[in-house]
């Protein structure tokens, strides 16, 4: 396991929720630091976003370049092998961060895991498997990662947790329709997938994040 390093900005004292955001590939932990003021809950319930940095490893997609990942990318293309020994690691290194937010008072069910791209497949696998109750996933530009594994794994105790699901229409880096593949086969495991999609490639726009902003005032604000 490894004890990653953190971005922690509370939107008040004594927070009582926090959400753990996953940066995208060959991002760090400040990569969506700045959104923070404009998506958190009007509600004044004080948050802790969580902003954790990728350990620095080589990636095989990038001709084997040294970048922050949250696990190896072979290819592009949807039969890829997948890294599920460093999908599985990176895992575990989140649950310890949810574990840390635990021990600082804040309950299960009020931790959510948020992710964009390789973050936000880390936070699906991670979410969809965690054996207690958390508050929802939110999944920008991604996946379903290892996706067989996740359905011969994932936890009774999170059925029915509120998942956002948000892709653009021109995603050149995480295809379109994998994504929606993704969210279909969500659907066939019973959960509800928020779906929003934008004329955008493989970004944010701000209408994505005042949908955001809803999503989070409906589940912890």
């Amino acid at each position: 396991m490894t004890e990653l390093q953190t971005v922690d900005i509370e939107t008040g004292p004594e927070p009582q929720a926090s959400i753990i955001w996953m940066h995208g590939l060959g991002a760090d932990a400040h990569d969506f630091e700045p959104v923070v003021p404009i998506v958190q809950p009007d509600s004044g319930r004080a948050v802790r976003f969580v902003f954790p940095n990728a350990p620095i490893r080589p990636v095989t997609i990038n001709g084997g370049m040294q970048m922050r990942a949250w696990y190896d990318l072979i290819a592009a293309t949807r039969d890829a092998p997948e890294d599920e020994a460093g999908i599985r690691a990176s895992a575990i290194d989140i649950e310890a961060l949810i574990q840390r937010e635990r021990d600082s008072g804040i309950a299960t069910d009020q931790i959510m895991l948020a992710g964009f791209s390789q973050g936000g497949a880390l936070a699906l696998f991670t979410a969809l498997r965690y054996p207690e109750k958390l508050a929802g996933v939110l999944a920008l530009s991604t996946y379903v990662p290892i996706a067989q594994a996740v359905i011969a794994e994932v936890s009774a105790a999170n059925n029915g947790m509120p998942i956002f699901m948000a892709h653009g229409q021109s995603d050149d880096v995480v295809s379109f329709n994998f994504a929606r593949r993704s969210r279909q086969q969500l659907n066939q495991m019973g959960y509800a997938v928020e779906w929003h999609e934008y004329p955008m490639a493989h970004s944010i726009v701000p209408e994505e994040l005042r949908h955001i902003k809803e999503f989070l005032a409906r589940v912890i604000g």
